[in-house]
């Protein structure tokens, strides 16, 4: 069977194939902004690092209305959506450290647009491999919320960088016991803490409470220079009770490569 093109995003189908008035009555359906959008200058040395390291920069711009009585806030908000680098059958040590090394690359890329808050996508550290309900290696990539090598790892460049990131991972805890949990990093380097997926999706053969099971964290709320952020995970978004939003930032943390309307 011929291998299908890849869909590079929602984003480029529709530029390359409505004419701009069409175009401009979609995109202000779908993001409530006009077309085409407004965007950020990308300094040359982001540019220099994707092209070497093989990703692409996209920057969009939005604008809240005025208030009377609080001055406006700028925060610059970078999202990381990725495809693995290495084959799913590689050691997974080596699966790990890869995407580390592709992480920093764009963790490197989004300082140099002075991103205030980095977010990767939902167990951004390996495969995702939950569809397939098969236990090894998978479990493997469980690690400490606290003191795994991720965390360590993006500790350090998040104090380097003055960013605030969001890692989510699969995390095994201390009682062997596996969650879908994104991990908040301060721009000092601090832990702010963790925060569970709540809705675990039981789709016909697709259930991922063959990994984990249902959050018990409730809906945290952290406190960052660049505002309060909160953040929900892929079916979260569908229950009335993660609407109920307490913060400035809401982030949506998903794992697929298919088009996502995007922050």
């Amino acid at each position: 069977m011929e291998a299908q093109p890849e869909i590079q995003s929602l984003e480029y189908i529709l530029t390359n194939n409505l004419p701009p008035e069409e175009l401009s009555k979609v995109w202000k359906v779908l993001y409530g902004t006009s077309w085409p959008p407004r965007t950020l200058e990308i300094p040359k040395e982001a540019t220099r690092i994707a092209e070497t390291k093989n990703f692409d920069i996209q920057t969009e711009k939005f604008s809240a209305a005025p208030e009377e009585l609080r001055a406006p806030r700028l925060t610059r908000v970078a999202l990381f959506q990725n495809k693995i680098p290495l084959p799913t059958d590689a050691p997974v040590s080596e699966q790990r450290g890869a995407l580390h090394a592709l992480a920093g690359s764009a963790i490197a890329a989004a300082a140099t647009l002075k991103a205030n808050i980095f977010c990767f996508q939902e167990t951004w550290t390996m495969p995702f491999a939950f569809c397939t309900r098969e236990r090894l290696p998978w479990t493997e990539y469980g690690e400490s919320a606290e003191e795994g090598p991720t965390t360590k790892f993006l500790q350090e460049l998040a104090q380097r960088h003055n960013m605030v990131i969001i890692s989510p991972i699969l995390e095994r805890d201390e009682g062997d016991v596996f969650w879908n949990t994104a991990v908040v990093i301060g721009n000092n380097g601090e832990l702010l803490g963790k925060s569970r997926k709540n809705h675990i999706p039981r789709v016909g053969d697709f259930n991922e409470s063959t990994y984990y099971m249902e959050g018990n964290l409730g809906h945290p709320v952290f406190q960052t220079p660049f505002g309060k952020s909160q953040l929900t995970f892929a079916s979260d978004v569908t229950t009335r009770s993660t609407g109920q939003c307490l913060a400035s930032i809401m982030l949506r943390l998903y794992s697929t490569l298919q088009p996502q309307w995007e922050l």
